[in-house]
């Protein structure tokens, strides 16, 4: 059965017709009978997925994908595609899962590594914040590391009107943080999230095929956002609390929208954890400014604290680089390297799984008392 791309073209399928990525059409090939469908909505006890903007339907996952110490990062997520044999109107099976062009992702909460993944396929990541209290520079840096392997970020400020009121002195303060933004070549808007004409400025980043996901923290419009491109009221939305401007979560689940320009919106619920995987590079990921200073400094190992010829250093006194910015740099730094050490152990003992499986260590008997 030959797949309908057009519709599949109207909920984000990246090509105009027959994949010309060779490693989806190899899959495909290989599951001549099953056809090409989008994760529209991801429960714990499954997924929902569609062919077109007009259906959706819950698909039995694969066996392996419900084994309990299964990475997170390793099982479908909002915005894969996978191959799906059956349905609508009978029992549907997912048969595989299309390779990822990109991600978004971040560490787990908790003591132990792990990755969780927030939406698959993106092409575009929204940053909203809003400037009633919740404006971080040092945040927005988080985000931007989450924004990797050819996805491309835009910083989206909302309740702009709000922030003039309640602190007119801190307008300067914005207006230097989105001018090093902008030197970064990172997009930055400022809109009103209730107003349809103000929003479609974000439509240059949502034509036909193109997949987008809102990011930010609780109360910061992503769900009014939502509902103004949509042009209905389909996403619950909430106030935020005077005393620090933070929200409650309207958003409980990540859910795959279709709009009628052709593109999808990924809405997502808030977070206030941003932990790096020990996957990101800083030159590549956001600081390519600060990584281009330290090769200019006299020593190799350099700390940038008092060495002569500290190029970081002497931008920093000449006020070219924002000390918060190289203090945010210096942290996410160690963060990236400490996790990078836990994933080189985590993928250390799945190979060694691999090649003995069945096999487990057991702790030393204690020794019996006499």
């Amino acid at each position: 059965m030959t797949p309908d791309y057009p519709a599949l073209r109207a909920i984000g399928w990246p090509h105009e017709g027959a994949p010309a990525d060779s490693n989806w059409a190899e899959l495909m090939a290989a599951h001549a009978a099953a056809r090409p469908a989008r994760v529209v909505e991801q429960h714990r006890s499954g997924y929902i997925v569609a062919e077109n903007i007009e259906t959706s339907y819950a698909v039995e996952s694969l066996p392996d994908w419900q084994r309990p110490r299964l990475p997170s990062d390793q099982r479908p997520a909002v915005g894969d595609w996978l191959l799906v044999t059956g349905g609508p109107d009978g029992n549907a099976q997912a048969a595989a899962l299309l390779p990822r062009r990109t991600t978004i992702k971040r560490s787990s909460a908790g003591k132990h590594y792990g990755q969780q993944l927030i939406a698959a396929n993106i092409d575009i990541v929204f940053i909203v914040c809003s400037l009633d209290g919740d404006f971080n520079p040092r945040r927005i840096e988080r985000y931007l590391l989450l924004v990797r392997g050819g996805a491309r970020p835009v910083v989206v400020l909302t309740k702009t009107d709000i922030a003039a009121e309640r602190d007119p002195s801190g307008v300067d303060d914005t207006r230097a943080a989105v001018a090093e933004l902008e030197a970064q070549d990172v997009a930055v808007c400022n809109v009103n999230a209730t107003d349809a004409a103000s929003v479609a400025q974000l439509r240059a980043w949502l034509g036909p095929g193109t997949t987008a996901v809102l990011v930010g923290s609780s109360g910061v419009g992503k769900s009014t956002l939502t509902n103004t491109l949509l042009g209905e009221q389909r996403m619950k939305t909430g106030a935020v609390r005077a005393t620090d401007a933070r929200g409650r979560h309207t958003t409980t689940h990540r859910a795959l929208i279709p709009l009628a320009s052709g593109a999808c919106l990924i809405d997502t619920p808030g977070m206030r954890e941003l932990k790096p995987t020990g996957e990101e590079d800083l030159a590549e990921d956001g600081f390519a400014d600060v990584e281009a200073l330290a090769t200019e400094c006299r020593f190799r190992d350099c700390r940038h604290a008092s060495e002569p010829g500290c190029a970081v250093r002497a931008a920093i006194d000449a006020g070219t680089l924002e000390p918060g910015r190289f203090a945010n740099y210096q942290k996410l730094r160690d963060e990236i390297a400490g996790a990078a050490g836990q994933l080189a152990t985590q993928t250390a003992r799945q190979s060694a799984a691999k090649k003995h499986p069945g096999t487990t260590r057991k702790p030393p008997a204690k020794p019996r008392r006499r």
